[in-house]
This record gives structure tokens, sequence and C-alpha cells, in this order.
């Protein structure tokens, strides 16, 4: 089979980026369709058709779970066995998900899988069942979400987990990266002070949306690329994606001029430092002149 020329390469990685950005802005971000796109920044053979089998997957995975509570029959059919009223709500739910995608299917995570990108990616979550415990979570929460669970993530410090039920009344919580395990308020108390040193306060529980989910995925990817030089390249598109969002930290812009410059690109960087130091400017006029002689240091690599 013939292979994609440049030009083709980079229009589809623009294509790409544009549905990128216009997802991210829709008025209801499609999470898995996010999660994918950022998939085939890493993966360019992860084509449409791909997208689509892992949509797929997601909604037959939603098909085999063993009841839904929200449509649990008040009689029982003829010749089964009438489901106990303990087996609704929240809780249900979660151990049935538990059951299924980490029992059954063997979801997990482990601290071998902070050490590999495909951790990071949708579409090889799926395929290897293992990853970290927000691309965990993002499988959980699809899952149940086709299913018509009361579903959410918990964007806790250090570890993302899943809640189902109501954030602020009846709920419970549930770490997929664990296969599943339930959590008490004491076990989230506990990965909040191993992660922070902090105490667990009403503000880490509260509901994750999707475009803060996607940041930190996309902080993920940069901080296991910035720890590997060689992968300079993966830490550019986590950091151009992420600034593609509605939101971002702006020092973001100052990250990925720095990194042009670091990979030998100096005209772009120093135009990039500049752009940066014009808008902080405003804020701190001490900073952006010293953003601006790294722009001049940068363009004099050129001599």
């Amino acid at each position: 089979m013939p292979q994609d020329s440049e030009p083709e390469r980079d229009d589809a990685r623009a294509a790409r980026r544009q549905q990128f950005a216009e997802a991210a802005r829709a008025e209801r971000p499609d999470l898995a369709l996010l999660c994918l796109l950022i998939g085939a920044e890493a993966d360019p053979a992860l084509d449409e058709a791909g997208c689509d089998a892992v949509q797929i997957e997601l909604d037959r995975l939603a098909g085999l779970l063993p009841y839904s509570p929200a449509r649990r029959p008040t009689t029982a059919p003829a010749g089964s066995a009438a489901r106990c009223p303990s087996d609704s709500g929240p809780g249900a739910w979660a151990r049935n998900l538990a059951e299924l995608l980490g029992t059954r299917c063997g979801f997990g995570g482990s601290p071998a899988d902070y050490r590999r990108l495909e951790s990071s990616l949708l579409h090889e979550v799926l395929r290897r069942r293992r990853g970290l415990p927000i691309l965990l979570s993002v499988v959980w929460m699809e899952v149940a979400r086709r299913a018509g669970a009361p579903v959410y993530g918990v964007a806790l410090p250090g570890h993302f987990v899943v809640g189902f039920g109501d954030p602020v009344g009846t709920h419970v919580l549930a770490d997929p990266f664990a296969g599943g395990r339930l959590l008490t308020d004491e076990d989230a108390e506990l990965l909040v002070a191993g992660a922070t040193g902090e105490p667990l306060s009403a503000q880490m529980m509260t509901p994750a949306d999707p475009l803060e989910i996607v940041l930190r995925m996309l902080n993920n990817i940069r901080a296991w690329a910035q720890a590997r030089p060689e992968h300079s390249a993966v830490q550019l598109w986590a950091l151009e994606l992420s600034l593609l969002l509605p939101s971002h930290p702006a020092r973001l812009r100052h990250e990925r001029a720095q990194l042009l410059v670091q990979r030998g690109e100096f005209l772009a960087g120093a135009a990039e430092l500049e752009e940066y130091a014009r808008v902080v400017e405003a804020v701190e006029p001490a900073g952006a002149r010293a953003i601006r002689r790294q722009a001049a240091a940068a363009r004099a690599m050129l001599n």
C-alpha cells in the first residue's frame, strides 16, 4: 500500500485539529470523540473507521451490563427471580460496572502503566485493557453513560476516579484503576493525602467537565514526553492540542515557544516568545522583557 506523502499527512493533521477545536467548542463536548482525536495525533493509523470501532466497542460493553437500575422491572418475568430493591441505585451501578469491566473484562492499572504512552490513549486502553486512572475512568464513564447511569468523573489530585449518583446527595465513588473498587470517604481522603498531603475538600469532589478531563489527559502526555527528550514531538502536539481548548493556562504558550527553540525551530520559537511577551506585558512588564530577551537569544542561535 502506498505511503501518504508529507503534504497529505499535514492536511490530515490539520483536519483532525480543526475537528478537535470544533468538538471542544460544542455545546456538549463529546468526551470519547475528543479522546480519540488525541489518540489519532499519537497514532495516525487511527482513522475514521478505527474511531468508529472504538465507539462500537463502548456500545457493546454497555450492552453487557447485567441490568439497568433505572429500567428495573417492577414485576419479574415468568421463570425468573425478582430483583431485590437493594439492587437499585448508585451502588448497583458501581458494582455492576466493576463486575463487568474490572472482573470479567480485566480493565485496570498498575505502576508500570505510567511508563507507557499507550496508557493515555483511549483506543489503546480499550485494546490492552490497561491504562492510567483517568483513561480507565473515561471507559467507565462512557460505558455507564451509554447504559443510562448517573455517572461523572471526579478529578481528585493525583488520582482520577468515578462517581455514581448525585454528587451533592446519595452517591458512591469507584476506582477504575483498581478494577472498580468502591471507595469510602476515608479511602478518598487517603488518596488525596497521599498525592498532596492536604485534606479532602468539597471542591475536589465537584464533577469534572469534559474539557477539564481532556486538559488533564494532555497534561499527563506532556509530562510523559517531557521526561523523555527523544519524544519532544509528542510533547509538542500535546501542547498544541491543549492550546486549541477554549480555556487553558496561558503559560502553555511559553512552554510551546521554549520547546520549539529546544527542537531547533529558532525562528518559530522566537516569534512565539514575542507573542507571549505581548500577551503578558500588561500584567508582568518585567517578565515580558525577560521573554523578549529569550526571543533575541533564540534568533541569535541562527548566526
